[in-house]
């Protein structure tokens, strides 16, 4: 147990509504509780700003492990966020405007000297798909544009092209195009509303038959297992929300030469829990909103990656 006693507010959706088997949040506070922690429970509803100071309406939470009743929460309470040690930003995306006001409030915070985890700047810089192209290397090749004739001679080079949206999660909003180009103008003018909205193309990378694997960094370094997530037959995305099975897989030297690319600019942005999305030799996205896969990779590795985050936020505070 930790000799200081922290105070840690977390932001997330319904914890009624979590999939307790595999929330990778009730991870992060069981491991904070285990060091005799307090935690605090808030939405994004309850965070506002009075007079140049963030506030939320906090409720004391008590989590447990049992799949029946893992949760209890107090009444709710007005306080000053700069009351907390420590915020975990665990609010699912989209990142919509609602998620950007919410991580602005908690820069109030922030400047009054609570950790936020991940940091606010790098929330509002990091899009978890585009901040992956800020390593070319480490890509496979990539156009991000909403023209209609751009997006059809990227598919014209490739023949084989993924396009997305930049602010799904989940496998939502994807599309594999073939090389016979079927349904192309309608999935471009769909996923563009019609030229207004800009997406991202990548060439279609097969090796996604063995797995999208997700590949968690803690303070920069990565934790030593990921997990492929193996599509359904007949599916192109590995999500686990769309269906995909999960395998923990050691990570190879070329896993190690991506995590060694990103490394020094994850660190530079002081993120503290990053999850990077493999495919084949490709960095497919950053994740840096609320990272998962942590409970099925301790299930199957015996591995405590919520523990390694909670040591390193005791070192990141001193």
């Amino acid at each position: 147990m930790s000799e200081r006693t922290l105070r840690v507010g977390v932001v997330m959706d319904s914890i009624a509504d979590i999939t307790y088997k595999k929330d990778t949040t009730m991870a992060l506070l069981w491991a904070a509780r285990v060091r005799g922690w307090s935690l605090h429970y808030l939405e994004q509803e309850d965070l506002f700003l009075r007079e140049g100071r963030a506030f939320g309406r906090l409720r004391d939470l008590e989590v447990h492990r049992d799949p029946s009743h893992w949760h209890d929460l107090g009444a709710s309470e007005v306080m000053p966020l700069a009351d907390l040690d420590v915020i975990l930003m665990r609010k699912d995306p989209p990142v919509d405007a609602h998620f950007l006001n919410a991580v602005h409030l908690l820069g109030f915070a922030e400047r009054e000297g609570v950790l936020v985890v991940n940091p606010t700047r790098a929330l509002l810089e990091c899009n978890e798909k585009l901040f992956a192209q800020q390593f070319p290397q480490c890509c496979t090749p990539t156009l991000v544009s909403c023209r209609d004739a751009m997006l059809r001679a990227f598919h014209a080079e490739h023949h084989d092209v993924i396009f997305k949206p930049l602010d799904g999660m989940g496998g939502s909003g994807i599309f594999h195009v073939q090389p016979e180009g079927r349904n192309l103008g309608a999935i471009i003018e769909t996923l563009t509303e019609r030229g207004q909205r800009q997406i991202m193309a990548q060439r279609y990378i097969p090796e996604i038959k063995d797995g999208d694997t997700r590949i968690l960094l803690v303070d920069g370094e990565p934790v030593p297992y990921g997990l492929a997530r193996v599509p359904m037959a007949g599916e192109t995305r590995g999500n686990l929300a769309a269906g995909g099975n999960g395998i923990s897989r050691e990570l190879t030297d070329h896993d190690h030469w991506l995590v060694d690319q990103v490394r020094p600019m994850i660190r530079d942005k002081g993120l503290l829990f990053v999850g990077l999305d493999v495919i084949g030799d490709y960095i497919t996205e950053i994740n840096v909103t609320s990272p998962t896969c942590v409970r099925e990779i301790d299930d199957q590795r015996g591995t405590d990656i919520a523990g390694l985050l909670m040591d390193a936020i005791e070192r990141r505070l001193g």
